[in-house]
């Protein structure tokens, strides 16, 4: 992820009225395309996310709560 959209993304979720990100801008911030963004709500492990109408939004802090809680890896084992 690209340091200016992680701060957006940061700046977005700390703010009191929010931005509401779309499967385009999840999309972008992740690196992935928009189906990959539209599987993951498919199968329920994605972000949370809102309908309103047809259209499905993301709230900035649910998918920085989403990214943090993904594996991550490069992390050196303790040694015994």
């Amino acid at each position: 992820m690209k340091t200016s959209q992680l701060s957006k993304l940061q700046t977005a979720a700390s703010s009191p009225i929010q931005p509401l990100f779309n499967e385009h801008d999840l999309a972008r911030v992740t690196g992935l395309s928009v189906a990959s963004v539209r599987r993951w709500r498919l199968l329920r492990q994605g972000p949370k996310y809102l309908k309103i109408g047809a259209a499905v939004r993301y709230k900035p802090e649910d998918i920085w709560a989403w990214l943090e809680s993904r594996p991550s890896g490069g992390h050196q084992a303790e040694e015994r």
